[in-house]
């Protein structure tokens, strides 16, 4: 099987930010128990930057982690503008990643390298190729990142979460390129209504409205949480509204909602985050407004939740506002862009919450394009090319 008999190596490498964290901490769980059906063990070493948050992940999960040096290009609109001092320093620290991770490949001798994106993933993607080691890219947004440019060119296959991307790619990387999907936490599938109800202490919430479950990310959103506070009456005379708002806007919140009148005050939860209850609370919410992430996107559509989006306006290549307008054009979300008003949340959301038929088709029309099972088609595409590299 490798140079290790009756066990498979897999390298990991990516992270920096959630997005390229969670996605690859999933595949590399369903490798595994794909993999013991068999009874073959997996081990996994996972290479990142000592501060991003892989380092965080992999040490509650109990993973194997090496640090890699790498530089984080900064980029600017004008190429001479990324000339600077701490560019310059970065990109000193290149050379250095790779000779770190030619070491950590060449000893750690993996069956297949699974590389999720970030900067952190260019040295050991680099030393996959100079040691002739199967290299798998997984690309979570439509465009590719710039570290999964870099990399595609010389990955054994290109797994893509969306069919659109393939057109976006070169000649040369479209025929190596899979659409897999965009994996999501298998937990994130399973929730259930009434523990959210239980756990979240929701009895006064009222039975015969629809649930509103609001979120701007785990660190919250000032600008949704400000659409919702200039929105709240309005909304809590339709539905019950879950907020997480993030935990630094919690008392700003609790502070403009005091004055709420009792009866609508009874249907309005605000949390600063949500943890182990979040697939609960999926389950339970009828509509969701949400940023537009990849990896939102990807649970919204294998749910099959109708959401009003709102996309980050500073995110890499405006890749919220693509992801948002794209779910748009397939009838699956509604996209608010730009300078949203508080009257324009209204406009979106009202019709959703006063027409349970409309809010049926939009969630068809989410999990048409959702993949569920994601994570099981990239661990095929991981085995298929450790087979290849063996043969």
């Amino acid at each position: 099987m490798s140079s290790h008999p009756c066990e498979f190596r897999l390298l990991v490498t990516g992270g920096g930010t959630g997005g390229h964290t969670y996605p690859a901490l999933t595949t590399l769980r369903a490798l595994q128990a794909r993999l013991a059906e068999s009874g073959t063990p997996v081990s996994v070493l996972w290479a990142g930057t000592a501060q991003g948050l892989e380092a965080k992940v992999t040490e509650s999960e109990g993973i194997r982690f090496v640090p890699v040096a790498t530089g984080k290009l900064r980029r600017a609109s004008n190429p001479l503008g990324m000339i600077t001092a701490t560019n310059i320093k970065d990109m000193a620290r290149v050379p250095l990643g790779v000779a770190q991770a030619r070491s950590i490949v060449a000893e750690f001798k993996p069956d297949v390298i699974l590389s999720t994106g970030g900067y952190v993933a260019v040295p050991i993607g680099i030393a996959a190729g100079l040691l002739r080691r199967p290299l798998v890219v997984h690309e979570q947004t439509v465009r590719l990142g710039l570290a999964n440019r870099l990399l595609a060119k010389r990955a054994t296959r290109v797994a893509v979460s969306s069919p659109s991307t393939l057109d976006l790619l070169p000649e040369s990387t479209r025929e190596r390129a899979v659409v897999t999907g965009n994996p999501v936490r298998a937990e994130v599938l399973v929730g259930e209504p009434l523990k959210a109800i239980d756990a979240l202490g929701l009895d006064s919430f009222d039975p015969d409205l629809p649930v509103l479950y609001v979120t701007g990310g785990a660190q919250g959103a000032v600008q949704i949480n400000n659409l919702i506070s200039e929105s709240l009456p309005w909304l809590l005379e339709r539905t019950n509204v879950i907020h997480q708002c993030g935990p630094n806007n919690l008392q700003e919140m609790f502070e403009r909602t005091a004055k709420l009148p009792a009866n609508l005050a009874a249907r309005y939860r605000v949390l600063g985050f949500l943890g182990a209850e979040l697939p609960d609370v999926l389950a339970l919410a009828d509509v969701v407004v949400s940023r537009s992430g990849a990896g939102t996107i990807s649970e919204l559509t294998a749910l099959g939740k109708p959401s009003v989006l709102v996309p980050l306006p500073s995110s890499a290549g405006n890749e919220q506002a693509h992801n948002a307008r794209r779910l748009q054009d397939l009838g699956a979300a509604l996209a608010l862009e730009g300078d949203v008003a508080a009257a324009d949340l209204r406009e979106a959301v009202g019709p959703l919450l006063s027409d349970a038929g409309r809010r049926d088709r939009m969630a068809d029309a989410a999990r048409v394009h959702g993949r569920p099972d994601a994570a099981e088609r990239l661990v095929d595409v991981l085995l298929e090319a450790a087979r290849s590299a063996r043969a």
